[in-house]
């Protein structure tokens, strides 16, 4: 008899894959999944198994037939009344899964959905109606209503789910797998060279011929050097190690660290380092500028081993190259490093299955549609391919090259610009070649309903205050934070105050990166990644921080002195940090100008950027986004008249309480200490 996968049994028998994944787990038989294989032999043990459970199933049945037909009939009558009145009861009793949108539910108990938001308010959980809650609320809930709910079991449309996605993604054997090109980001400090570089690189390879050159198209470049392909991407910052790395998706092998010889490391250098590390990417030093008289090698070197990268020609691993973007010095050199380093790490994909990639870059295009630029992973993408991507699906009607030219298919490391999904995807996300419409639409759908829970699990994101509880279950090892300060020396104490912690053996404090200056958006989306929190010495997160922090449930932390930031951390671990007072920011002004009064005190001429500022609130003048001053407000005026606050939009003059350094371009941040219960 033929060999025969697990879900296939189960469905010949008419049983779940579970239920019979649960049957077979006391014998001998080697099966990790409803996807293995079970030999002829194998096969008929379960079916005999189960045929002989079946038959006592049966001869149950008829024994207790043969006790029901005893019964009197005035019992029987009864029965038969108990009877229908359990039938009466299953058709009120409607299947849900493990969690209901608020909606959906009132849709289910035909009310309208505030009937349900009341009735949850005063079970103490505030939901609205497009959010989640789970079975054991719902059915609570549903009760009041007159309606049982039972949960729903794992279903057929569950298993094929399940079997979709073994067939998308699975490991390739050894044998499979091909040599393919090395993906590179350029990463480093603004005005360091980063375009300089790449343009450089551009000019030394093009050539006329079809076969050689590079060229930049959306998001990604290809070059030739010496018969092999290298793959640059360009995207902006540090996106290919923040969001799509948040999503799972190491999409980088080599990193080119740029550092101008006459400048040195700065914060955005170390930002790239920590990005870096985080992914596991390794790094290559392109020290540029060195035609610049200022030009110091061994300094940037020194640099490099105080932020833990020791260079090959001091003793260490990290290789570093000396190149003038300007000059085109050292561009073959450097590329000749990308492509050992390359070669060291042994970069295989298997080009013979469906294709999965990830979304690089995508854009709406008037004309074409939809367009995304993405990055083959494994496997071949041709036109004609059915593909989905998130919510996205559709097939390929066209495909471009680096060039901009008709490609016919994209192999391993290849990016290409697709045309024909439905909507436009999300970059970072995974794209996958599918056998069919239905398939693509049923995944699509599938990742609709996940996205929907997907606000639920960011409430899973480490903080301050859950940090005990994740402790003690046991989901968290390693407590990552990232911190900013307004000086190094202050970085550097807070830093090395945190990693002494007496705290518990099984936790260790990990810091994944420091910096000088403000918290910004980058800052945000490596501790989305990294699943860290965010403490600040000294500064202040800006505002399109503050809104990612919002979206991502970052836990930013912001402190004026060290020994209260060492002891919240402390009490947090040991599940004592219960906060008596929080804070809470009601908006931000910008000074467009400043004025000096006759008595010496300074005013300033501000805009309500966002929310609102009150006169009796407090303020913080923040400066670059680090504090410069926080105290009281001495006046606050529209016109000539003190108001007790002014909203956004509106422009305002402003006193500070023994104050008087105010300069054009300062932020200003007015927030409110609130008590809170015990």
């Amino acid at each position: 008899m033929a060999k025969m996968r697990i879900y296939e049994l189960a469905k010949e028998l008419d049983i779940s894959s579970k239920e019979l994944m649960e049957k077979i787990e006391d014998l001998d038989i080697n099966a990790k999944s409803h996807m293995s294989s079970l030999s002829g032999e194998e096969t008929e043990l379960i079916k005999e198994l189960l045929g002989n459970e079946e038959e006592e199933i049966i001869k149950t049945k008829q024994v207790q037939e043969n006790k029901n037909t005893n019964i009197k009939e005035e019992d029987s009558n009864i029965i038969n009344a108990e009877e229908s009145q359990v039938d009466q009861d299953e058709t009120n009793t409607i299947e849900i899964g493990s969690e209901i949108i608020v909606k959906e539910l009132a849709d289910i108990l035909n009310v309208n959905p505030s009937q349900v938001i009341t009735k949850l308010i005063s079970q103490g959980i505030m939901a609205s109606q497009n959010q989640s809650i789970d079975f054991d609320t719902a059915s609570l809930l549903a009760i009041d209503f007159g309606v049982e709910l039972s949960l729903k079991e794992e279903t057929e449309e569950t298993e094929i789910e399940e079997e979709i996605m073994a067939e998308l993604d699975y490991e390739d054997k050894e044998e499979d797998l091909k040599p393919r090109p090395p993906v590179v980001t350029v990463m480093g400090h603004v005005d360091h060279g980063k375009t300089s570089l790449l343009d450089a690189i551009r000019e030394s390879h093009v050539t006329t011929s079809e076969a050689g050159g590079i060229t930049q198209h959306i998001g990604a470049s290809v070059a030739r050097i010496n018969d092999k392909k290298l793959v640059f991407l360009d995207t902006p910052g540090h996106e290919a190690f923040t969001s799509m790395r948040a999503r799972g998706a190491k999409v980088t092998d080599i990193a080119i660290l740029v550092v101008a010889a006459d400048d040195g490391v700065m914060p955005q250098t170390l930002e790239a380092i920590s990005h870096a590390k985080a992914a596991g990417v390794p790094i290559i030093v392109a020290i540029n500028k060195i035609d610049k008289p200022t030009a110091n090698l061994d300094r940037i070197k020194q640099e490099l081993v105080e932020n833990g990268l020791l260079p090959e020609d001091w003793g260490g691993d990290t290789i570093t190259v000396p190149v003038s973007a300007k000059n085109r010095e050292g561009i073959d050199e450097l590329l000749e490093m990308v492509l050992l380093v390359a070669e060291i790490q042994e970069l295989k994909a298997n080009p013979n299955r469906k294709a999965i990639g990830i979304v690089i870059e995508a854009q709406l295009d008037k004309g074409k549609g939809p367009l995304a630029t993405i990055l083959v992973q494994k496997g071949t993408l041709k036109v004609g391919d059915m593909v989905v991507s998130g919510t996205a699906s559709g097939r390929i009607r066209a495909m471009l090259d680096h060039k901009g030219k008709q490609l016919k298919k994209a192999t391993p490391s290849i990016p290409a610009v697709i045309l024909g999904l439905s909507e436009v995807p999300n970059a970072g996300d995974l794209i996958y070649a599918v056998e069919n419409e239905k398939i693509a639409r049923f995944y699509a759908s599938e990742k609709k309903n996940q996205l929907r829970e997907q606000q639920f699990k960011l409430d899973d994101r480490v903080t301050l205050e859950n940090l005990f509880e994740t402790i003690k279950e046991g989901d968290i090892q390693d407590l990552n934070i990232i911190i900013k300060a307004d000086v190094r020396g202050s970085m550097e104490a807070l830093s090395q105050s945190l990693q002494k912690l007496d705290i518990k053996e099984e936790v260790k404090v990990n810091m994944i990166h420091g910096g000088i200056g403000g918290i910004t958006e980058s800052d945000i989306m490596l501790a989305a990644a990294s699943n860290a929190i965010v403490i600040g010495f000294n500064v202040r997160p800006n505002l399109n921080a503050l809104e990612v922090a919002k979206r991502e449930k970052v836990d930013i932390r912001t402190y004026r002195v060290i020994y209260e930031a060492i002891e919240d951390i402390q009490k947090a671990v040991k599940g004592m940090l219960i906060p008596d007072i929080v804070e809470e920011v009601l908006g931000r002004a910008e000074i467009r100008a400043t004025f000096r009064l006759p008595n010496g005190n300074s005013i300033a001429g501000i805009y309500i950027v966002n929310g609102k500022i009150t006169r009796n609130s407090k303020i913080r003048l923040l400066r670059d986004d680090i504090v410069m001053f926080e105290g009281t407000i001495s006046s606050l005026k529209r016109f000539k008249d003190d108001v007790r606050e002014v909203a956004s939009g509106y422009e305002a003059g402003i006193g500070l309480e023994n104050y008087n350094d105010l300069k054009e371009g300062d932020m200003l941040e007015a927030y409110i200490l609130k008590e809170v219960q015990r």
